[in-house]
């Protein structure tokens, strides 16, 4: 357990240290985009403005131009520019370029010229210009028709302006208001975090004030969104290698496990490590070795005991057989074929054994093959009945069964499986045994109904355990050891399919099923 956690945490931990270093490359990278487009929305309107009429405009704006501001017309040849810089200019884009005490903006005004601006201070100095030209544009009308003028020029420039009446100098300082009695536009402190309002005087009673724009924001929805994704893939990223792996060595345990369900006994999962899951596997090897010895000790017992058997019931029956031949009392003869057919049954048990236990420890070996299932069915039908002629035994085939009778099985064992229901049908029937076969592109089924008293649904499942007998009272009559279901039910389980009970509505009695796939895989 404490290296697996070791090993997640150090992933874990592995995977945030990679995640602060990716971080803060993202951080820094993509915010230097998103400020570069900052600068350029901010001064794009202004160069839109004077390319409608380049001369009045840059006269205009030099005259109000602020401190440590400037615009003016170069020419394309005067500058030093990049060929992508010239490229993105070619296309009618807004540049900004960082200087040693401020920025310089370019973009295209003719085919010859260029707008060049430099700002001391880029989001005030475009304030500044549009501002005064917002003041300037609107001056001169009358009070009902500023509004309307001042929200389209507002929008113009990507501003939030509204006018205010001059009372409001009372609430300034001293300072303030000298200034904007001086210059005609002062800038006044805003809320912490935002830039300042912009005021601008209209006439005597009104100025116009400029709310403040909006800052750049480092910290904007779209970096954390960015930045909680990076981080989930890279912490998802590094668990899902972590667990994956886990995940496979479970997968191999699994198989095993599979492998060994299915009879080979000689699976074992190849996991050396030492942590959790490598001593599961350890103890999972060590249970697997004993299972093994275990079936194996079990299987060469019966062997031994079945094989040893048919000696001593070899010489019985052959003295039996000597004794019938010298013994001329009707008496003694009929009790002398009394223990012949006993010791014929004793043969049969011996038999039934030794198939049980190979089909239950460890699976048999299966030759499967494209058969006839309809010949099988007839000839197990004409078997039992020629065994059984005072019963009425017959089949019945689905419409299609002529189009999908040939399946991969094993011959041998399915007419094996099928000749046990009938057999066993035809102890408790009164005079009717149908056998139904359905075969499709997917499944066969076959079900054996009689007319005999059925079986409880209580013990549906009860009747397919090993030497399992429902009614205590089972004599030479009806005969059985309580394996032939047993083996039924283990022979469709290696040909990948199921055998089941329930009560035939036709006929009344006991209704048993093999369904099992037409496909081995």
């Amino acid at each position: 357990m404490n290296s697996v956690f070791l090993r997640v945490f150090s992933g874990v931990t592995g995977a945030l240290v990679l995640f602060s270093i990716v971080a803060v490359g993202l951080f820094y990278s993509l915010n230097s985009v998103r400020f570069l487009q900052y600068q350029e929305q901010r001064v794009k309107p202004l160069f839109d403005w004077v390319s409608v009429n380049p001369e009045q405009h840059l006269a205009f704006l030099e005259a109000i131009s602020p401190p440590d501001t400037f615009i003016e017309a170069v020419a394309k040849t005067d500058l030093p520019l990049s060929r992508l810089q010239r490229e993105r200019l070619g296309y009618g884009q807004t540049l900004v370029k960082r200087h040693q005490s401020g920025l310089h903006a370019f973009t295209t005004l003719d085919r010859e010229n260029i707008l060049v601006a430099y700002f001391s201070d880029l989001p005030l100095g475009t304030t500044l210009w549009a501002g005064q030209l917002i003041a300037m544009q609107i001056r001169a009308l009358p009070n009902d028709a500023r509004i309307q003028r001042l929200d389209r020029l507002a929008e113009q420039f990507d501003l939030t302006s509204h006018i205010a009446p001059m009372t409001e100098l009372a609430a300034w300082q001293g300072s303030k208001q000298k200034l904007f009695l001086e210059n005609g536009w002062v800038l006044l402190p805003s809320f912490p975090g935002q830039g300042a309002v912009l005021a601008i005087a209209l006439d005597t009673e009104y100025f116009v004030k400029f709310d403040p724009l909006p800052t750049f924001d480092p910290w904007a929805w779209p970096i954390i969104l960015t930045l909680v994704l990076v981080g989930a893939v890279c912490v998802g990223g590094t668990l899902f290698l972590l667990l994956e792996n886990l995940e496979r060595r479970l997968r191999k345990l699994e198989s095993v496990t599979s492998r060994i369900s299915r009879g080979e006994l000689d699976a074992r999962v190849d996991d050396n490590r030492f942590d959790s899951v490598g001593r599961l596997a350890m103890v999972f090897n060590q249970m697997a070795d004993h299972i093994q010895r275990l079936v194996a000790v079990q299987r060469e017992m019966i062997h031994a005991v079945s094989h040893e058997l048919r000696t001593p019931v070899a010489r019985i029956r052959f003295g039996v057989q000597m004794i019938e031949d010298s013994v001329e009392d009707p008496l003694q003869i009929k009790q002398l074929q009394g223990i012949d057919h006993d010791i014929q049954e004793l043969n049969e048990l011996i038999d039934e054994i030794l198939t049980y236990a190979r089909l239950e420890q460890g699976g048999p070996i299966l030759d499967f093959q494209e058969t006839n299932l309809i010949d099988i069915v007839d000839q197990v039908v004409e078997e039992q009945q020629s065994v059984k002629p005072e019963m009425r035994i017959t089949s019945v085939f689905s419409p299609d069964a002529e189009r999908w009778k040939m399946s991969e099985v094993e011959p041998r064992y399915i007419h094996r499986s099928i000749q046990n229901l009938v057999g066993n049908a035809t102890r408790y029937a009164k005079s009717i045994v149908t056998v139904k076969a359905t075969f499709g592109a997917d499944t066969c089924r076959i079900d054996v109904e009689d007319d005999g008293p059925g079986i409880p649904e209580s013990d549906w499942e009860k009747v397919f355990t090993a030497f399992a007998r429902l009614d205590d009272s089972r004599t030479r009559s009806s005969g059985g050891y309580g394996l032939g279901l047993s083996i039924v039910r283990r022979i469709l389980y290696w040909h990948g399919g199921q055998a089941f009970v329930a009560r035939s509505e036709e006929l009344g009695g006991a209704k048993f099923s093999l369904v099992w796939p037409r496909r081995q895989d």
